[in-house]
């Protein structure tokens, strides 16, 4: 019987992965070049941190976060998605794919996160849990 499940409980393919770098570089090099002639977009710095691909490779999923506190991120994803169909045409004119993808623009929580681990492990309870793992276990 054939596997006709959509998604994989191991995680995004290889090509998934490719796609999306792939996507990223290209949207990065757009952002950067300003192709796209729109006021909000030329006055913000925006990076894009990471894009997830569906299985399909149907949509893309494009997390962002505007640089030097120039713009708010809802600021930003609205500018993007106003401007979706025109990032989308230039994304998929620079890349070989069947299908261009949808884009949907995201907040990317990646820097909170890292700050938040860093709080975690600033910790003097997980210091101290840290530092008792490295010593030897005492013989009984």
């Amino acid at each position: 019987m054939a596997n006709t499940r959509s998604y994989s409980a191991k995680g995004p393919s290889q090509r998934q992965l490719r796609v999306g770098e792939m996507i990223r570089r290209t949207l990065s090099e757009i952002l950067a070049r300003g192709e796209v002639h729109d006021v909000a977009l030329q006055d913000m710095s925006i990076t894009v941190g990471e894009v997830s691909v569906s299985v399909d490779l149907r949509v893309a999923t494009v997390y962002v976060m505007p640089l030097m506190g120039g713009a708010s991120v809802e600021v930003a994803i609205a500018a993007l998605a106003k401007n979706a169909w025109e990032l989308r045409k230039r994304v998929s004119a620079e890349m070989t794919l069947k299908h261009s993808p949808e884009l949907r623009f995201r907040p990317d929580d990646t820097y909170n996160r890292l700050e938040e681990a860093r709080r975690l492990f600033a910790d003097p309870q997980v210091q101290r849990d840290i530092a008792a793992k490295d010593l030897p276990e005492a013989e009984e």
